[in-house]
């Protein structure tokens, strides 16, 4: 797996590139690398991009020959030089792209083969190699209160995901939530199809079902005692 790129689309503007820029630069930021570049619009970006004279204000976080990195820039910008759409009809404000090559790469694909939930995959990688904080001088940085506008873009509750050799482990509370948010709806309109026309698919499906050698290895990891694991 070579490379693979995972867009998040910011519709309300809920990302600040400009201020993101300024709190990098007052070191308001805490990630795995702390090199970052921000480019006016119209700026030459130096790194290989495709539409590099199109893309407005845009910022890079961590560094661009690395294995994982971000780029956030305007969308609307890049709509209104390339199709002259009005920068007020833009459907998309800004975009927040993830690039990740070689073993993170294949990993990423990993996770979301496995949940098939993309947003799930995106912020988690987000959540792990990056952070914006307010300032807080009585406190260690790690310890700095996460900024609101960057929370709000993040969402509640998220994970991380590590992109190396050590996958990460697995988590029964991983996939309820992924089971919660994918596969529930779902279950929950067959069983009142069954219910409402006397069928039955939902008994058929649960018995064609069948475990793989990791299914049954997860049963047991979540139904022995954690004492007769040991022993064993």
């Amino acid at each position: 797996m070579k490379r693979i790129d995972l867009a998040i689309n910011d519709h309300t503007g809920i990302l600040d590139i400009p201020e993101l820029a300024e709190k990098c630069r007052k070191r308001e930021y805490i990630g795995k690398s702390r090199s970052y570049k921000f480019y006016q619009s119209g700026e030459l970006i130096k790194h290989r991009e495709d539409d590099r004279e199109y893309m407005g204000r845009t910022l890079y976080l961590g560094s661009l020959k690395s294995d994982v990195y971000f780029c956030i820039y305007e969308k609307d910008y890049e709509q209104y030089v390339k199709l002259g759409t009005p920068l007020e009809e833009a459907d998309i404000i800004n975009r927040f792209e993830i690039r990740l090559r070689n073993e993170r790469a294949y990993y990423a694909v990993r996770d979301l083969l496995t949940y098939y939930d993309a947003e799930q995959t995106a912020f988690s990688i987000i959540n792990q190699y990056v952070r914006f904080v307010d300032e807080e001088p009585d406190k260690r940085k790690n310890d700095w209160k996460l900024n609101d506008r960057w929370a709000w873009f993040i969402g509640d509750n998220r994970q991380s995901l590590k992109l190396t050799t050590k996958p990460e482990p697995y988590t029964l509370d991983r996939t309820l939530r992924w089971v919660q948010r994918q596969v529930a709806p779902t279950l929950k309109m067959l069983k009142k199809i069954d219910k409402e026309n006397g069928t039955d698919y939902m008994e058929t499906i649960e018995k064609q079902a069948t475990l793989s050698e990791k299914h049954e290895m997860i049963i047991k990891q979540q139904t022995t005692p954690a004492k007769d694991l040991v022993e064993s």
